[in-house]
C-alpha cells in the first residue's frame, strides 16, 4: 500500500516524502520530508534518523523508538514521494538538469526526457559518468548507434547520481 513505486534497491534519503503512521496512535504519525541532515521530526520522538535505511528498517526503528511513549507501538511507512534518486544531463539537449530515478531508466530514455539531443551535439560521444567505491567511471556512449540498434549494450541503465554529459 505504498503511493510510490518503489526500486529494489531503494533507501531513503533526504527529500524524500515520507508518511509515518502509529496504528490507534495519531499524535505519533505524521507526513514528514526527510531533511538534508537525513532525519525526520515527529511528535514525541523529536529527530530520528531516516536516511540510509529501507522503509522496513525505518519502521523497525520508530516502533523501538516509540515504545518508550506506546506500549506496543505499531508503525508502517508509507513513501509517497520518492525526490532522492536523481540523475543529470549536461551539454547539449534541449533541456538540461537533474530528473527523478523513480524506477528504470537507460540513457536514451533520460536522453528524450532531456527533450532529445541538439542538432550541433557530438552524438558518438556521449559519456555518462559514475562514481563507485569513491572513484568516477566513465561510460561511454554512442547515441547515434543505438538508435539505429547497435551496440545496444551502451543502453545502461542509470544509477542515482549518475551524470550524462552530451558534448
Amino acid at each position: 500500500m505504498r503511493s510510490a513505486a518503489l526500486p529494489s534497491d531503494y533507501v531513503i534519503g533526504p527529500e524524500d516524502v515520507l508518511s509515518i503512521v502509529f496504528w490507534q496512535e495519531t499524535a505519533l504519525s505524521a507526513d514528514v520530508v526527510v531533511r538534508p541532515d537525513g532525519k525526520i521530526s515527529l511528535p514525541l520522538l523529536k529527530d530520528v534518523q531516516a536516511a540510509g535505511y529501507t522503509p522496513e528498517q525505518l519502521t523497525d526503528a520508530l516502533v523501538k523508538a516509540a515504545t518508550k511513549y506506546v506500549s506496543r507501538p505499531n508503525a508502517t511507512v508509507i513513501v509517497k514521494q520518492i525526490n532522492s534518486r536523481k540523475v543529470f544531463v549536461i551539454g547539449q539537449v534541449a533541456k538540461p538538469g537533474a530528473f527523478p530515478l523513480t524506477g528504470d531508466m537507460t540513457v536514451l530514455q533520460l536522453i528524450a526526457m532531456a527533450g532529445d539531443i541538439l542538432v550541433y551535439a557530438k552524438a558518438t560521444k556521449v559519456v555518462i559518468v559514475r562514481k563507485e567505491d569513491g572513484s568516477e567511471r566513465r561510460l561511454k556512449f554512442n547515441y547515434k548507434d543505438v538508435v539505429k540498434g547497435k551496440n545496444t549494450e551502451q543502453n545502461i541503465l542509470l544509477k542515482p547520481g549518475d551524470t550524462v554529459i552530451v558534448p
